[in-house]
């Protein structure tokens, strides 16, 4: 049973400023096996997928019904990809979460659907 859906949009160019303005901003929203792959990309990728997490964990606080702040963190999601390089989030909540994450040049975008793991 679907528990929950979450939905985020976020302009590249928002992201590219604060990572450009703010030493700590990509240390702040990811978690350090994300900001390792962050830091060795390049140019334009390297914040299309930024972009991406962000916009992954926005959506999941979203379809959690919860705000990133007392009840959960940047850290507490972690976005890694299969061996097919479908993205997946892992979270300390018991849901099965279904993610997608897609860029264009102005735009990420990001839709989480959790559904109850004893569906």
């Amino acid at each position: 049973m679907i528990v929950g859906t979450g939905i985020d949009i976020i302009e590249m160019k928002r992201i590219k400023k604060a990572a450009l303005h703010q030493e700590r901003f990509s240390k702040r929203i990811l978690t350090p096996f994300e900001q390792k792959r962050f830091e060795s990309l390049n140019g334009g990728r390297k914040y299309e997928y930024l972009a991406g997490r962000f916009a992954a964990k926005e959506a999941m606080a979203k379809a959690l019904g919860v705000g990133i702040g007392a009840e959960l963190s940047w850290h507490d999601m972690e976005i890694k990809s299969d061996e097919k390089g479908k993205p997946f989030i892992t979270s300390p909540y018991p849901y099965l979460c279904h993610l997608s994450i897609s860029h264009t040049k102005e735009y990420a975008v990001a839709q989480v659907i959790l559904e109850s793991s004893s569906s």
